[in-house]
């Protein structure tokens, strides 16, 4: 079961390792001229706040026997005997897991009386993803969320397109007219950007599109408008997780070569799969020139496989084994020649 908590006023419970001080509020009646007042816990609109709020928090989870794990720090778990709590950390916003309600509850008891917390009960709604469960398995969308980006955009009347971006389309940096006011776009590219956490399809328009944010000009506009239309007619699209699926990993890698026609670097694609769930996707651009299609895929199996790591390093904080070698799918022979050589990997 997933449960959801809220620390109320979170970060005025940090305690302050340098000195601060602040002129007296206006009403403070103890006013004496020419002093000030020394913080000795933390505010809100200080630049450390968030700093030391997280080093309480770990403080008092640490203290009840948790483990931060290495492979992320928002994550900890605590294993006694065959019972298990999981907190997941999103500032002040928390979420409890595990085989043992008595230890969630208990934990729920200690948080309460270390900081004071708003039970939120039962996970349906967290940071704009909606999620549902049922004993065949969890749904997560974004649904709301995106009516909400297609009203903002004014598009509620618009006619659905089946593709997330125009086909055939190469967007430029400098061709077509710049646009007077570059904020709805940015404002509409980071909306895009949440929205991909649960939407893999979006992957590549938002890589597309989050390239011209410094400069946009109208065919960047319009194509981010063709994404709204997508929107549209997919607004129920989501991710779901069986509450029964293998624990094997594996991944999907491709690249695009000499896609970008500025820099000509290469685009990498890969996708991780935790038996039938995708649990991890990116599209981005390379960080170097490939000098041949071979070499565009090789470096993505590499980023590839630095994902399939992390991802694989996360299990095992959690107490979970994953079979290996963990399978890496690619569509390039020569790639996978190379990778099975290592006199070639130069």
């Amino acid at each position: 079961m997933l449960h959801q908590l809220d620390i109320n006023n979170a970060f005025l419970h940090g305690h302050l390792e340098e000195h601060v001080y602040l002129k007296p509020p206006a009403g403070y009646e103890g006013v004496t001229a020419g002093k000030v007042c020394k913080l000795k816990k933390s505010l809100y609109g200080l630049k450390q706040a968030s700093r030391c709020w997280n080093l309480e928090l770990k403080k008092v989870l640490l203290g009840h026997d948790f483990k931060q794990c290495e492979r992320d720090h928002s994550l900890f778990v605590r294993y006694k005997g065959h019972k298990c709590c999981i907190i997941l950390v999103y500032v002040d916003d928390l979420l409890l897991t595990g085989d043992d309600e008595d230890s969630i509850a208990q934990m729920k008891l200690v948080l309460d009386g270390a900081f004071t917390i708003k039970d939120l009960g039962k996970l349906r709604y967290f940071l704009g993803i909606e999620v549902a469960r049922n004993c065949k398995g969890t749904m997560i969308n974004q649904r709301k969320y995106a009516i909400d980006i297609v009203k903002d955009a004014g598009m509620e009347n618009c006619h659905a397109v089946t593709f997330p971006f125009p086909e055939g389309i190469k967007l430029s940096t400098d061709q077509g007219e710049l646009l007077e006011d570059p904020e709805p776009y940015r404002r509409l590219i980071g909306k895009f950007l949440y929205l991909n956490l649960s939407r893999p399809d979006l992957s590549f328009s938002v890589q597309q599109l989050s390239q011209y944010l410094s400069s946009p000009r109208k065919p960047h506009f319009q194509a981010a408008l063709h994404v709204v239309k997508y929107l549209k007619g997919t607004l129920n699209l989501g991710l779901f997780y069986p509450s029964e699926t293998e624990h094997h990993l594996y991944g999907y890698s491709d690249a695009d070569w000499g896609s970008c026609m500025h820099s000509g670097r290469s685009l990498t694609g890969y996708c991780v799969f935790l038996g039938s769930s995708l649990i991890s996707w990116k599209t981005k651009k390379q960080k170097v020139v490939s000098k041949s299609s071979c070499e565009a895929e090789l470096r993505s199996m590499s980023q590839t496989t630095s994902e399939l790591a992390w991802v694989a390093g996360l299990f095992e904080d959690l107490g979970i084994t994953v079979p290996t070698p963990v399978p890496l799918f690619c569509d390039n022979k020569s790639t996978e020649y190379i990778a099975h050589n290592a006199a070639f990997h130069e």
